[in-house]
């Protein structure tokens, strides 16, 4: 299958088929989910921040011997145990890594001395520019659609790309909002160069999310997710007894050392790996309301660029 006028820079840059790339979440993108969207010919990536740097290497490991295909390995730079997942990540030859909560300019010089891809995370065009100033190879620009830990800036995926495009010279990923190849054509259409694709790929077969909460993603319709704990780092969730405590805490001005006591430790495990739907904190993006079936890695990628196709000329000039 090929994709009509296909976007040569990202699949050039990354040696990928497709410019389709899976996000990097905690809990759900472990090595068979990046492996088999890499065998799928989009770009697959291994989410690091539910990892202890041992559990990690193993990832690295297992998705070297189920694909021959690139992936990626995404770092959240808050990490605890940083410096170890960078070793670990330069030791195993990770041939590209993606960035986020943080500074750009932390560890991308090192990765690029060792012949790593560097592609950061940002929420704005300010941000966007400080990456390309860092020296990485690529941003994402994320909308507030998107699910997980989101920018507080608010602005919208449909804002956010080509306001991004007008400021940057390096290639552009488009996240937030995207699950279809429609979705896809829109993105690329306002300057993007590829799209990260996160909450269709929480509801794959191959994703380590618990089923559970696959489930519950499906179900939801619009306005089931809510932006929230923006005292402390804003976060995308679906809407549960746990976002019920959150938001009646915000609502009578509780500040940062509530809301931190009321997360408490591994609330996102909870939710997401072990599949309490009611004390979990449950983080997904408001595509949530388009998906509706669980399906394997390699569907939805294939789904996603038939979808592409189909839109390819549908609009001709006047």
């Amino acid at each position: 299958m090929q994709l009509t006028g296909n976007p040569s820079t990202i699949t050039q840059l990354f040696g990928i088929k497709y410019p389709i790339i899976q996000a990097g979440m905690i809990w759900a993108s472990g090595w068979k989910l990046a492996s088999a969207v890499s065998n799928a010919g989009g770009l697959g990536i291994i989410g690091a921040g539910s990892m202890y740097p041992e559990v990690l290497r193993e990832h690295i490991q297992q998705c070297k011997l189920a694909t021959n295909q690139p992936f990626a390995v995404n770092i959240p730079l808050l990490y605890p145990d940083l410096g170890a997942i960078v070793q670990i990540i330069i030791e195993e030859k990770v041939p590209i890594v993606f960035t986020s909560a943080g500074n750009p300019k932390t560890y991308t010089a090192l990765f690029k001395q060792h012949g790593i891809k560097v592609v950061h995370v940002v929420s704005s065009s300010k941000f966007a520019l400080k990456a390309q100033d860092a020296g990485c190879d690529a941003v994402v620009a994320e909308g507030f659609e998107a699910g997980g830990h989101n920018g507080r800036e608010e602005t919208t995926t449909l804002v956010l790309i080509p306001a991004v495009k007008k400021q940057i010279r390096i290639p552009l990923i488009a996240a937030g909002g995207i699950a279809t190849g429609q979705q896809m054509y829109a993105a690329i259409a306002l300057g993007a160069d590829a799209v990260q694709v996160g909450s269709r790929f929480v509801c794959s077969h191959e994703a380590s999310s618990h089923m559970q909460f696959k489930v519950a993603v499906i179900k939801a319709g619009e306005g089931d997710t809510q932006l929230s704990m923006k005292k402390l780092v804003p976060v995308r969730l679906l809407k549960n007894d746990f976002y019920n405590q959150v938001a009646a805490a915000e609502q009578r001005g509780a500040d940062e050392a509530e809301l931190t006591h009321l997360l408490g430790r591994a609330r996102a495990k909870k939710g997401m790996f072990e599949g309490d739907l009611s004390e979990g904190e449950l983080e997904i993006g408001q595509v949530a309301a388009l998906i509706n079936e669980i399906k394997t890695a390699g569907e939805i990628v294939a789904e996603m660029v038939t979808e592409f196709n189909a839109c390819v000329g549908l609009i001709q000039p006047i």
